[in-house]
């Protein structure tokens, strides 16, 4: 079993050094990122009357509202032979905000988060970003993340890989409070300092070489006009 391990793990490698940037396609295997956003994030949302809806393959965990499941759709090696990146692509998040103006007239802005990507190297989330009725930004920086729990990777026989991470401290990048502020209609030193510091939540990485069913769409969601 130990031989058996070590082997899967040394082609593994093997294969990775071959090219100096490998991208696995993980739409068959079991891979899934769980985002849940923290107390302290769901107050300023609530305060400031946003909400989340799920689109494209992010799915809702439970009934809060508040957490979701994103795809994992692939897995990037480097030629250092560490993982580079993760990509949900297909997933995304609508953040809604509803306020009333001064006349009683129902405001509504948003901004929708899609095809996330994790860049390991950088610490940094990145998704493609599109205002409601604006146009998209690829591969914006959104959140600075902290490793918690480095990915641990476990081999079982006879070829089955397992791992689990944690990834926590989501902190919106100075760009994205900009995009945020714009796009959502915040204003106000005291709501954009809480909007700029506020730990947002945790992500979680579960994945195994064991098979999907049905594969996950790898294909980018796209917002409609």
């Amino acid at each position: 079993m130990k031989l058996r391990s070590i082997s899967f793990a040394a082609a593994t490698l093997v294969l990775a050094a071959s090219a100096n940037a490998l991208t696995i396609d993980w739409t068959k295997m079991q891979g899934t990122s769980t985002l849940a956003f923290s107390p302290n994030a769901i107050s300023l949302f609530q305060a400031n009357g946003g909400k989340l809806a799920a689109l494209g393959n992010t799915t809702p965990v439970g009934t809060t509202g508040w957490s979701f499941a994103l795809p994992i759709t692939s897995i990037e090696i480097n030629s250092a032979l560490k993982i580079a990146a993760g990509q949900a692509s297909g997933s995304a998040l609508d953040i809604i905000r509803r306020v009333i103006d001064e006349e009683g007239t129902v405001v509504t802005t948003g901004i929708v988060l899609a095809n996330f990507k994790l860049d390991y190297i950088n610490h940094k989330v990145l998704a493609d970003t599109t205002p409601h009725g604006g146009a998209t930004q690829p591969m914006i920086a959104v959140y600075n993340f902290n490793t918690a729990t480095p990915l641990a990777l476990k081999y079982k026989f006879p070829f089955t890989v397992n791992g689990n991470e944690l990834l926590d401290k989501l902190i919106l990048t100075p760009a994205a409070v900009d995009l945020f502020a714009s796009s959502l209609g915040l204003s106000g030193d005291a709501v954009l300092n809480l909007v700029a510091t506020t730990e947002f939540g945790t992500l979680t990485q579960t994945i195994s070489t064991n098979a999907r069913k049905p594969a996950a769409s790898k294909t980018p969601y796209v917002p409609a006009p």
